[in-house]
């Protein structure tokens, strides 16, 4: 199942690969390439076939970020005017963040070579980033003229590598390898560049160890957490998603899975 900017493979059950497919720009951002992104995370989101989704780059490249010789038009823009398209164009791309946010499924970014700008973006809304050794990153647009605050990176990255690196980051807009990347926490882990998809198919089936629905839930409060203000908000919902999980059959079928020393049969039931 493909179109000309995303192509969806099945290589093993329970994962489905999103590659992003337009190798001969480095996968950069078309309104294209972007609206197939939120067309296939829809269709994912409630596909049963999936457990896990792991997202990475056709070539050389995971993704350049905005298309530089043309994005075209976010949908429904035509009629309006430049700043109110410029606008479209910025809410259409930055949309991508909370829509990977919110599907049950962990999405694994396999960092294959360049992600710039929203590429970065891209990774850091990933839950789990894994990086190939030719990876490297940077906060692209400021190096242009442009603020480095883009597609949630200015909320997203100070959580995952610190307050005061993503500040040296952010305002420098340098290029920095996948050694930095690890040592700061940007990345769990970095691979030769053909053990990359193996690595991302083993850690999904280490999530998929687990229930569906605890997965799902551990997601959901997990990136809900960074947003409350304070501890006891966050215990409250972990309570609450503690009594819901319980009730499940899978739940149960965990439990007898580990007393009798088997694989569990989950059915997200």
């Amino acid at each position: 199942m493909s179109d000309e900017s995303i192509v969806l493979e099945w290589p093993r059950s329970g994962v489905a690969l999103l590659r992003l497919n337009r190798p001969d720009r480095l996968n950069a951002m078309t309104s294209e390439l972007v609206s197939s992104l939120h067309r296939h995370l829809d269709e994912l989101s409630i596909d049963e076939r999936c457990r896990v989704v792991v997202l990475t780059g056709a070539g050389r490249g995971f993704c350049a970020g905005l298309d530089l010789g043309g994005y075209g038009l976010a949908p429904h823009s035509e009629n309006i005017g430049a700043t109110q398209r410029g606008f479209a164009t910025q809410k259409h791309i930055a949309s991508l963040i909370g829509h990977m946010r919110s599907i049950p499924q962990p999405i694994i970014a396999a960092v294959n070579g360049a992600a710039a700008g929203g590429g970065l973006a891209l990774v850091l809304a990933s839950d789990v980033r894994l990086g190939a050794v030719s990876s490297k990153f940077n906060v692209a647009f400021v190096r242009i003229g442009f603020s480095a605050c883009d597609i949630g990176t200015s909320w997203l990255l100070p959580r995952i590598v610190g307050v005061a690196r993503a500040q040296e980051l952010m305002l420098t807009g340098r290029v920095f390898d996948s050694a930095e990347a690890y040592r700061i926490g940007l990345l769990v882990d970095v691979v030769e560049d053909d053990d990359l998809l193996a690595t991302a198919y083993a850690k999904a089936d280490e999530i998929m160890r687990n229930t569906p629905f605890g997965i799902a839930l551990t997601k959901e409060a997990m990136w809900s957490a960074l947003e409350i203000p304070g501890m006891q908000a966050a215990i409250d919902l972990e309570n609450r998603q503690q009594i819901m999980s319980s009730h499940t059959e899978d739940a149960r079928e965990s439990m007898r899975a580990f007393m009798e020393k088997r694989s569990p049969v989950y059915r997200n039931q």
